[in-house]
C-alpha cells in the first residue's frame, strides 16, 4: 500500500456469537435478541422542547426538595455532589427520545450514587428515564437488562441501615402521593386500552371497507373483460357470417341459371369462412394466454397480429366479392399508428361495412381514412337500401361495442342517416400524445 492511498472501510456487521461454543438454536435466540427490533426515534422540535422543559423543572424540583423539605437529609452530605447528581439524572432526560438506553444508564448510574437518605432527588428521574426506555429503545434484550438493573437500584434505596435501626430515612415517595402514583397508571393504561379498542375497531372498519372496494372493482373488471370478449367476438362472426350469408343465398339463387358464378360465390363464402376461423382463432387464442396457458398448447402455433388498416384492401375486397360495391380513398400521409387505434379503425370500417348488407342490400359504399397531423378520421357511408334478411336480428350492440372501443383512445363516434339518403358512420381517433 502506498503513501496516500486510502484504506477501504469495512463493512460494519451485526453482532453474532461464534458458531463452534454455541448451539445453533441457542445461536440463533441470541442473535434475534440482540438485533434491534427497529429504528431510534427522530423526535420532532415540539417533542425535543417538552423533553428540555421537563429536564429543567425536574432539575429546579430537586434542587429545591434538597433545599427545602429535605434540607436536614441533604446537608448530611456534600451539596456539591448532591447537585452534580441532580444535574446528570434530570438534565438528561432532554435526550431520552434520541438515546433512550444511554439516558436510562446514566440516570440509573446517578441514582445508584445518590444516598438512601436523599433518593427522592433522582427517583422521579430514574423511573421516567426507565419508561422512556421501554417505550423507545429498539433494542430488546439491553433493555430488559438496564430495566432489571434500574428496579434493583430503586428498590434498595429507602431501606432501614442494618447498623442503625432506630435511623429514620424519609420514604422515597411521601405517603400522601402513593394513592396518585397507584392510580394514575392505572388510569392511563384504562384510556390506552380504550384507545387500543377504539383504533382496532376502525381497523377492522377500514379493512371491510378496503375489501368491499376491492371485491366491487373486481366485479368491475370481471365485466369490462367479459364486455370486451363479447364485443370482439361480434365484430368477428357478425361481419363474416353476414357476408357468408349474402353469398350462399346468391349460390343458392343462381346456381341453376349460372353455375359458374356459383360456384364462385361459393367459394367467396369458404374464404369467409376461413377468415372467420382465423381470426376466431386469433381472440381465442390472445384470450387463452391472458389465463396463463403456453402459446404451445394452442391450434396455431404463431399468432398473427390484429388487423390494422393495412388489411382494409383485403376487407373491401372479400365484401366487392359478396356483390357489394367499395370504394375506399385514403388521404393523408399514412403512417403507423399504435395496434388498438388501427385496430379500432378497422372495427369500424368493419362493422360499418356489416350494417351496410344487413341494413341497406344494394346499397354502393365509401370508405374514407384521413391522417391528419392530430386525429385520424373513418368516415363509412352508403346510398341506402332495402333491408335484408339479416336485419330483423340487429340488436345495436356494435355500435355500442365501437364507442366504447373509440372511448378508450378518447375517440368518437357519429352515426345517422345522410339527408340525401343512405347512412354515415363517422369516427375521430385523437393523436395528439403520439
Amino acid at each position: 500500500m502506498t503513501v496516500g492511498e486510502e484504506v477501504p472501510a469495512r463493512p460494519v456487521q451485526a453482532r453474532q456469537f461464534p458458531a463452534r461454543l454455541v448451539p445453533v438454536g441457542l445461536r440463533r435466540a441470541a442473535n434475534a435478541l440482540l438485533r434491534p427490533g427497529g429504528q431510534l426515534p427522530r423526535p420532532t422540535g415540539q417533542q425535543r422542547l417538552v423533553d428540555a422543559a421537563l429536564a429543567i423543572v425536574l432539575t429546579f424540583a430537586s434542587v429545591q426538595y434538597a433545599w427545602g423539605d429535605g434540607y436536614d437529609e441533604a446537608h448530611r452530605h456534600r451539596m456539591t455532589d448532591l447537585v452534580i447528581l441532580v444535574f446528570l439524572a434530570s438534565a438528561a432526560l432532554a435526550w431520552r427520545r434520541r438515546y433512550p438506553l444511554a439516558v436510562l444508564w446514566l440516570v440509573t448510574v446517578a441514582t445508584a450514587l445518590t444516598p438512601d437518605d436523599v433518593a427522592r432527588l433522582t427517583f422521579y428521574a430514574c423511573v421516567i428515564a426507565a419508561y422512556s426506555a421501554a417505550a423507545y429503545s429498539p433494542h430488546r434484550l439491553p433493555t430488559l437488562v438496564s430495566l432489571a438493573a434500574a428496579v434493583a437500584v430503586i428498590s434498595r434505596s429507602g431501606q432501614v441501615d442494618p447498623a442503625n435501626p432506630y435511623f429514620y430515612v424519609a420514604p422515597t415517595v411521601p405517603t400522601q402521593y402513593v394513592a396518585l402514583l397507584i392510580s394514575v397508571p392505572i388510569v392511563v393504561a384504562a384510556i390506552g386500552l380504550r384507545t387500543w379498542k377504539i383504533r382496532a375497531a376502525e381497523t377492522r372498519t377500514r379493512l371491510t371497507a378496503v375489501e368491499s372496494a376491492r371485491t366491487e372493482e373486481l366485479h368491475r373488471a370481471v365485466e369490462h373483460e367479459r364486455a370486451r370478449i363479447a364485443r370482439e367476438l361480434h365484430d368477428v362472426v357478425t361481419h363474416n357470417v353476414s357476408v357468408m350469408v349474402i353469398q350462399a343465398g346468391a349460390a343458392r339463387t343462381i346456381m341453376d341459371k349460372s353455375p359458374e358464378r356459383a360456384r364462385e360465390a361459393l367459394l367467396a363464402v369458404e374464404a369467409g369462412g376461413r377468415a372467420a376461423m382465423g381470426e376466431l382463432r386469433h381472440v381465442m387464442g390472445l384470450l387463452t394466454m391472458e389465463l396463463g396457458q403456453d402459446a404451445d398448447e394452442l391450434e396455431s402455433p404463431e399468432l398473427d397480429p390484429q388487423p390494422g388498416l393495412d388489411r382494409l384492401e383485403a376487407l373491401i375486397g372479400r365484401m366487392r366479392g359478396a356483390g357489394v360495391p367499395v370504394e375506399l380513398t385514403v388521404s393523408g400521409a399514412p403512417r403507423p399508428l399504435p395496434a388498438g387505434i388501427e385496430l379500432a379503425a378497422y372495427r369500424v370500417v368493419q362493422e360499418a361495412l356489416t350494417n351496410t348488407v344487413k341494413h341497406a342490400s344494394g346499397a354502393d359504399a365509401s370508405v374514407q381514412v384521413a391522417y391528419g397531423e392530430g386525429e385520424l378520421h373513418v368516415e363509412v357511408t352508403d346510398t341506402g337500401g332495402r333491408p335484408g334478411p339479416a336485419a330483423a336480428t340487429g340488436n345495436g350492440r356494435g355500435l355500442i361495442g365501437l364507442r366504447e372501443r373509440l372511448a378508450v383512445y378518447g375517440g368518437t363516434l357519429r352515426t345517422g342517416p345522410r339527408p340525401f339518403g343512405g347512412y354515415r358512420v363517422r369516427a375521430l381517433i385523437p393523436l395528439e400524445d403520439l
